[in-house]
Formats: structure tokens, sequence, C-alpha cells
């Protein structure tokens, strides 16, 4: 939020991850991107390709990290109008890890009767490494799963077109592991 509110009069804001790796013509697909919105386009996502390696299984983490292309309004690359942000705040600064706050915020742009649209513009994320107890780490997250549902209701994965975690099977697993240790 300081970023943005700091930039200016500046009518577009592009978030972009300080990891990710803009396409060669991603500058004039973006100078395309906003000249084609209309008045009531809140934001503009780009394109998001995650490579995985071609030779071996992706790790869970690799796997994770690939989910961002699927991604509905990712702020590893999104412009948002100056207007929008300023007319919902902003991002909810309760998200204190870079999860959930881009569809919370999303939701909330769409919710104040803006609409959000998918650029022609493409930028890679690369998968950079990690140790082994990444995954471990990122079952924080999980908590923003929580204030998402009590901020949108319990409909907000659907709104948002974000993928249900696996929390039943790894419930069947860890049970199925308990049983069989009694």
């Amino acid at each position: 939020n300081a970023g943005w509110r700091a930039a200016g009069d500046a009518p577009w804001i592009v978030f972009l991850d300080d990891d990710v790796v803009p396409g060669p013509t991603w500058a004039d697909d973006l100078a395309l991107d906003l000249a084609g919105a209309s008045v009531a386009t809140a934001g503009i996502t780009a394109r998001v390709e995650v490579p995985l390696p071609a030779d071996r299984v992706p790790t869970d983490w690799e796997r994770n990290v690939a989910g961002l292309a699927e991604a509905r309004w990712i702020t590893a690359d999104m412009a948002y109008r100056r207007k929008a942000l300023e007319a919902v705040g902003g991002f909810d600064e309760r998200f204190r890890r870079a999860f959930r706050e881009d569809a919370d915020l999303a939701l909330r742009v769409l919710d104040a009767g803006w609409t959000l649209a998918e650029g022609r513009r493409t930028t890679t994320h690369p998968v950079r490494p990690a140790d082994r107890w990444v995954s471990v780490r990122l079952q924080a997250g999980n908590a923003d799963d929580v204030l998402m549902t009590r901020l949108h209701g319990r409909d907000w994965w659907r709104r948002a077109g974000a993928p249900r975690g696996r929390l039943r099977l790894h419930l069947a697993v860890t049970s199925a592991g308990f049983a069989a240790a009694v």
C-alpha cells in the first residue's frame, strides 16, 4: 500500500513480484492492455507462466508455484487503476503473507462494481530454490483462507476461482496413520 500511495497521481499502478521475468514485449503489451481498458475496468492481469522441470516429476513446492499460472488475479503481474485502489482502500493489511491478499483485493474491487480483465502480456514466474521444509511453512497460509471466509463468505473460493486445498485428503491420511499407530 505504501508503494502505490507514494506513486504520485499515476492513473494505473502495476504490481510486479521481485522474482518474475516480464516477457520481451511486456511494456508494449502492457500499453495495449491499458489502452483497451473500459472505464469500468479496475484491473488487468497478465498471463503468468511457471516453467517446471521436464526431466523429472515436480516437487510439491514446484507444483505449488505452478498454481500461480492458474490464479485469476495474481498480483505477481497485475495492473490496477488508482481510482479502484483508492475506492476499496488498497490491500487489506491483515493479510501478512503474500497469499490471498490478491484474491481479497479482487473480490472487494468486483463487489464495488468494477470489472477485471485478462491482458495480453506474459510474465514468467520462475520457481526459486527452497529447502525441504517449505511446504510445511506454507501451511501458515491456511489462516488466510479462514480470514477470506470471514470476509467474503463460504463461496469465496468459487468467486475467486481459487482451487480448494487437499484438506480432506490430508485429514484422511493423518487419520489412517493415527488409526494404524493405535
